[in-house]
């Protein structure tokens, strides 16, 4: 009989940052294996649940037992199974011997490769409760933690302390012990709120009675909805917007919907791990503590405290927040009125650490960066700063910025990472710096460019503005990318310790969408050649520009831009990336046009030509201009009239970055290069035309590729 099985491990509070993550895996895992032991149907529905005190899932139409079914295993090969007197081999003897089975019971099957022995094996089903344990204790095996700890005088071990298990099957307990417990059908509800144990009659139960006797929203996703509609109403009530995201700045933030900032929220996720019966109220502080920049209150009450401070419409902090409470109380006054107590002191602290820390100019601290380790083969702080000083400076100079603001913002650039901020809160980085920088009167611009330099931190984060900020901030990701892959410490598949890959990637973003024209090969070589000689692997700059290539191929297909038409366009860049998007632009209107294909297909056909009789054509550098007198067939004359027609089209479109109107100018050509190979002769006897036939291709090759390799696109 098939009915819902309920599982539920009650434990002590589990770690609020993973709680969702280890729900998911829990139920996952179980239904994975019942699934595979035959114990669940098609239209059998999972849903996990998870409470700061419980795992638990509940899934529908779970078998009592298993139906009677074959086990197929794979033997030997015939080949290898048989000595030559057709007696099995030893490997088959084993291969009976765990299988069960005798030879005569032995079948063959085959692969489409070669033939091997099949033993098939009758195997009655088993009643649920057989599997069960087995199953539940493996997924606990297989949760995604790291340390695991001992209670009582038991040697079992979890992730937290585990006080009851139940394992019911419609109405029936299924038998069984895991972490030393037995199973049964009683459960608890909310610490405070509930009256005490609740006994489960029934597994299709559970949600509906912890929610009716135990004050228990068991479903996480359900929990996490009723604190954002909560917030919602309660921002809505101070006419304001809350902050549940420490990585999005107050301007990105208040550019989402309620909804946008649910899904965005990883402090949402946090406080649906705390709470049990989710209640939000509205606490207030004294408006004396926003003479602290709000980036250090937000941080102070998000990280410490777990509430969600109050923006106004213009992004200003207000003197607001929102609690998450255990608690849905009538009278709610006195748990708003300990949050408010218990906050002061860590506002009292920030509003501490930022005076103590204007008290020094962000000058005064440079050197004692000198005594800070970067990285044991590349120096200390103060060495890197020095690196990033000089480069900035270089490529300010190229930007046309002011080269001495530059090294200015470079050289403080770090200098707030010895600020008791900053110690107190990493992720203030820069944005302490700014306005420290500002209060020792350097001017808004370097300012700016110290909180910029950091920026893009995280994918879709915003860019810094204007050249000086794009100078530091380049300058400081050449510098790491550089320096931590040129001794050695490549990423290698999902392990990137030093961040790397982000840091191509942010380098990629502020060249193409700023955009800058600094060509990759010459910016890479710069920056290696501004640590000292011998520091850095000799070809670290052309690994490093294949590493950040791959990494723009899939920058770019996150863009939704073909394959072939990202290759067609690499190639042709020359290290340009701020002319990627609008070549790929250009290619994407070209190729939707009929003639796209065989004009690609033409342009191959070309390439073709020029690489199997490179040795005497010679290479396109060395390009032989094109002899109209030997030109004497009139398909090959009119090509060639045809190219000299539309060249100062094409080269002014190329000019002027119009790469569509560029590509689109050679389907004028498409007649004319199909006269052209049905009548002419490339190949030809006579060496003298046969080279100026190739040289009618060379120009034509080069004025078809001027803004990416087209012949990528022929099919």
């Amino acid at each position: 009989m098939k009915q819902t099985l309920l599982i539920e491990l009650l434990t002590e509070e589990l770690p609020p940052r993973i709680l969702e993550r280890l729900s998911t895996s829990f139920a996952n895992d179980v239904f994975a294996a019942l699934r595979e032991q035959g114990l669940t149907s098609d239209g059998s529905v999972l849903t996990p649940y998870a409470t700061p005190r419980r795992l638990a899932l509940s899934l529908t139409n779970v078998a009592a037992r298993q139906a009677d079914r074959v086990i197929e295993r794979k033997g030997p090969a015939v080949a290898s199974g048989m000595d030559a007197d057709g007696k099995p081999t030893r490997a088959l003897e084993g291969f009976m011997r765990s299988a069960g089975v005798a030879f005569e019971q032995l079948q063959r099957s085959s692969d489409g490769k070669a033939e091997y022995f099949v033993a098939r094996i009758e195997q009655k089903g088993r009643e649920l409760g057989k599997h069960l344990s087995g199953i539940v204790a493996q997924a606990l095996k297989k949760l995604p933690v790291t340390k695991l700890m001992r209670w009582g005088d038991s040697e079992h071990q979890f992730v937290r302390p585990v006080h009851a298990l139940t394992m019911l099957h419609g109405s029936n307990i299924v038998n069984g012990e895991v972490l030393g417990l037995q199973s049964g059908n009683v459960t608890r509800g909310h610490r405070f709120l509930s009256a005490g144990a609740l006994t489960l009659k029934h597994a299709d139960d559970y949600e509906a009675v912890l929610e009716s006797e135990g004050s228990v929203i068991a479903s996480f996703a359900k929990r996490r909805e009723m604190i954002a509609q909560q917030l919602d109403r309660n921002a809505e009530i101070s006419k304001a917007a809350w902050i549940g995201h420490a990585n999005l700045s107050v301007q990105e933030l208040l550019a989402l919907s309620n909804e946008e900032r649910s899904v965005l929220s990883t402090l949402l996720d946090e406080v649906t791990a705390l709470v049990e019966w989710p209640a939000v109220y509205i606490g207030e502080f004294e408006e004396e503590f926003l003479e602290v920049p709000q980036e250090c209150l937000i941080l102070t009450m998000q990280q410490h405290q777990k509430y969600f401070p109050l923006l106004d419409a213009k992004g200003k902090l207000l003197n607001k927040f929102l609690i998450v409470s255990n608690m849905q109380v009538g009278d709610p006054r006195r748990i708003i009125g300990g949050n408010q107590r218990v906050v002061r002191p860590r506002l009292s602290d920030a509003r501490f650490f930022y005076n103590q820390d204007r008290k020094h100019p962000l000058e005064s601290r440079v050197e004692k960066l000198g005594s800070v380790v970067y990285h044991n083969k590349l120096g200390s702080q103060l060495q890197r700063v020095e690196r990033i000083e000089t480069l900035a400076g270089i490529i300010a100079r190229l930007l046309e910025a002011d080269k001495a603001d530059a090294e200015l913002a470079a050289r403080l650039s770090k200098a707030d990472l010895l600020s008791d901020m900053v110690g107190e809160f990493p992720e203030l980085q820069g944005i302490m710096g700014r306005y420290y920088a500002l209060h020792d009167g350097e001017k808004p611009e370097v300012a700016d460019a110290i909180e910029a330099h950091y920026h893009p931190r995280f994918a879709g984060d915003t860019l810094p503005q204007g050249a000086l900020a794009c100078a530091v901030a380049l300058a400081d990701k050449l510098d790491t990318l550089l320096g931590i892959y040129g001794v050695g410490q490549v990423p290698t598949g999902d392990k990137d310790p030093f961040g790397l890959r982000r840091h191509a990637l942010g380098i990629l973003r502020i060249l193409i969408e700023t955009p800058l024209d600094l060509p990759l090969g010459a910016l890479l070589k710069t920056a290696a050649e501004n640590f000292p000689a011998g520091m850095l692997s000799a070809t670290v700059a052309g690994d490093v520009e294949g590493f950040m290539l791959d990494r723009l191929r899939g920058y770019l297909r996150e863009r939704d831009f073909e394959v072939s038409h990202i290759e067609a366009v690499i190639g042709m860049l020359n290290g340009r990336l701020h002319e990627a998007l609008p070549r790929l632009e250009g290619v994407r209107a070209f190729a939707a046009l009929e003639v796209a294909k065989d004009l690609a297909a033409a342009n191959k056909r070309v390439q073709n030509i020029m690489r199997k009789n490179r040795e005497e054509i010679g290479p396109d550098s060395a390009m032989a201009p094109v002899k109209p007198a030997l030109l004497k067939e009139a398909a090959e004359l009119d090509l060639y009239h045809a190219m000299q027609d539309i060249t100062p089209f094409a080269q002014g479109y190329l000019d002027r970055g119009d790469y569509g109107q560029n590509l689109k100018a050679l389907v004028t050509l498409k007649p004319f290069i199909d006269d052209f190979f049905d009548k002419v002769m490339v190949m030809c006897e006579d060496k003298e035309l046969r080279l100026n036939r190739a040289a009618l291709l060379q120009q034509l090759g080069r004025l078809m590729n001027q803004v990416a390799d087209i012949s990528r696109l022929a099919a």
